[in-house]
């Protein structure tokens, strides 16, 4: 067994100090991670995928009640007419998120019909960010098919 002679030094470091800088790092990585938002094509391209969901919602309980279910944009958001009360939300997730197009505007606001039928008549809408009219997103329908997501500038 080595032992230590009198005059040498111990090298290397302690676990206290290997912990103090694990500690650190991590505690700066987190900061980090937080610092960092997401870019504006993500925002858009997570509302496209809830405008997409909610109006397959709004779509199946048009269809379960039998009632005409109509979304159209407000100055805050939007609103499903004929859903239940409370049963779908009425806003966007970002602010910045406004409607570019339709198929149909009716009193400057977009509109989409839901149902009750199986079939609806094709319809879309166009999402964009506000200040970035570079980025902009497709939620489409062919009137058979679900509501989908898509390029703005694809099929």
């Amino acid at each position: 067994m080595r032992t230590l002679a009198a005059g040498s030094s111990q090298k290397g470091f302690t676990l206290l100090e290997l912990l103090v800088v694990v500690a650190i790092i991590g505690i700066v990585s987190a900061g980090v991670s937080f610092a960092l938002r997401d870019s504006s094509q993500t925002q858009l391209q997570r509302e496209g995928q809830r405008l997409a969901a909610l109006l397959e919602s709004g779509r199946a309980q048009s269809r379960s009640t039998g009632v005409p279910i109509i979304w159209h944009t407000t100055p805050d958001g939007f609103v499903f007419d004929g859903a239940t009360a409370g049963s779908l939300p009425e806003h966007w997730l970002d602010a910045s998120t406004q409607v570019l197009s339709a198929t149909t505007v009716t009193g400057g606001q977009a509109t989409l019909t839901l149902g009750p039928e199986p079939v609806i008549a094709p319809q879309d809408v166009v999402l964009g960010l506000a200040g970035q009219p570079q980025e902009s997103l497709r939620i489409a329908t062919d009137g058979l098919r679900p509501f989908s997501v898509q390029p703005a500038n694809g099929p």
